[in-house]
C-alpha cells in the first residue's frame, strides 16, 4: 500500500463510489489572485476561524464574558495558536525539517496540529485572563465552541490537500483516490470523519448548555476534552500520517486523546458529586453585580429627587 500511497499527488481526483457512485472530482488545491497564489488550505482554515470567533462574540455574554475581552483575547490568540500547531508537527517531524528548513513556515502545504494549537492558545488564554481578571475556565467554555467550529471547518482544508487520510479500506463511506497515473487507492476519510464528530460535539453541547446544563465554569470545556479526546483517540488510529513518539510505534495524538478523555471524564464525574450553586457561575456572578451597580444609580436618583 505504500508504494501507492506514494503515488497520490494534490491533482489525484476523489470519489466517493459508495455514496455517489462513479462521479469524481478533482478540487484545486489552490487559486491565483493578483498574480498570487492562494492555497485552499489556508482559506479554509481562516474561515473556520472567522467563523468561530464570530460565534463567540455573539454568545459572549451568556458566559458573562464582553465581546471587548473577547477580541483582545484573539488578538494574542490566532497567531500564537498557529504558531504553537506549526511547531507541534515540526517537533515530531524534525530530522525532515532539519534538512528542509524552508519548508517550516509553509503551513499552507499542511502540516498543522490541533495539540499544539490547543496548548499554545491556552498560554493565551491564560495569560490574557490573568492581566484581564477573567476567571479562564469562563472564558474557556465560551472558547471551546468556537475551537469546535473550526476543526469542523478547518478539516476540509485536509480535504482539498488530499491529505490526512485513514489506511486502505472498503467500507461504504471509503475515499478513492486516483492518482494522474492511473493507480487508485480506497481509504478511510479519517478529515471527513473528525468534521462529522465535531459537528455532533457541537450541537450536543450547545443544546446541552441552552437547557441549562452548564452547572460550574469549566463544565463545558471538560465535556468537549471528553468528547473530542474519545473521537480522535478512535480516528487516529485509522490514519497513515500519525505522528510518532521517537521509534516506539507510539501515535503521540493518540495517547494524547485517551489521556485527554480520561482525565476529562474523571474530573467531570468528580464535579458531578459536589454541589454547584448557580451563584457561582461567572455570569451569573456578573448579572448580580450589574444589578447593584443599577439598584445603587436608582437609589441615587430617589435621593436626589427627595
Amino acid at each position: 500500500m505504500s508504494g501507492v500511497l506514494e503515488t497520490i499527488q494534490r491533482t489525484s481526483t476523489i470519489s466517493f463510489p459508495g455514496l455517489f457512485g462513479d462521479r469524481s472530482i478533482d478540487p484545486p488545491a489552490s487559486f491565483t489572485l493578483f498574480g498570487r497564489e492562494i492555497y485552499f488550505y489556508g482559506v479554509i482554515i481562516a474561515v473556520g476561524f472567522l467563523l468561530g470567533i464570530g460565534y463567540c462574540a455573539k454568545n459572549a455574554k451568556r458566559f458573562g464574558i464582553r465581546e471587548d475581552d473577547l477580541y483582545d483575547l484573539m488578538l494574542w490568540l490566532i497567531p500564537l495558536s498557529i504558531v504553537g500547531a506549526r511547531l507541534y508537527f515540526v517537533a515530531f517531524k524534525l530530522d525532515y525539517y532539519l534538512a528542509h528548513p524552508k519548508e517550516i513556515v509553509e503551513i499552507w502545504n499542511g502540516g498543522l496540529a490541533i495539540y499544539g494549537g490547543v496548548i499554545a492558545g491556552v498560554i493565551a488564554m491564560l495569560l490574557v485572563c490573568r492581566k484581564k481578571k477573567i476567571p479562564w475556565q469562563a472564558m474557556f467554555d465560551l472558547l471551546i465552541y468556537g475551537l469546535l467550529i473550526g476543526q469542523i471547518v478547518g478539516r476540509w482544508g485536509n480535504f482539498m490537500n488530499r491529505e490526512a487520510f485513514g489506511a486502505e479500506t472498503d467500507i461504504f463511506c471509503r475515499m478513492c483516490l486516483t492518482a494522474p497515473d492511473g493507480s487508485s487507492i480506497c481509504v478511510h476519510p479519517t478529515f471527513l470523519y473528525e468534521s462529522l464528530w465535531n459537528l455532533v460535539g457541537l450541537i450536543l453541547l450547545i443544546a446541552w448548555e441552552r437547557k441549562g446544563g452548564r452547572r460550574y465554569d469549566g463544565q463545558a470545556a471538560l465535556g468537549y476534552f471528553f468528547w473530542y479526546g474519545t473521537g480522535r483517540a478512535w480516528i487516529e488510529g485509522l490514519r497513515t500520517d500519525s505522528l510518532y513518539i521517537g521509534g516506539t510505534g507510539l501515535r503521540v495524538s493518540q495517547l494524547l486523546s485517551v489521556l485527554l478523555a480520561l482525565t476529562a471524564l474523571a474530573l467531570l464525574i468528580g464535579s458531578a458529586r459536589r454541589k454547584h450553586p448557580p451563584e457561582e457561575l461567572y455570569v451569573n456572578r456578573v448579572a448580580a453585580a450589574e444589578a447593584a451597580v443599577i439598584a445603587e444609580e436608582k437609589d441615587e436618583e430617589e435621593k436626589t429627587d427627595e
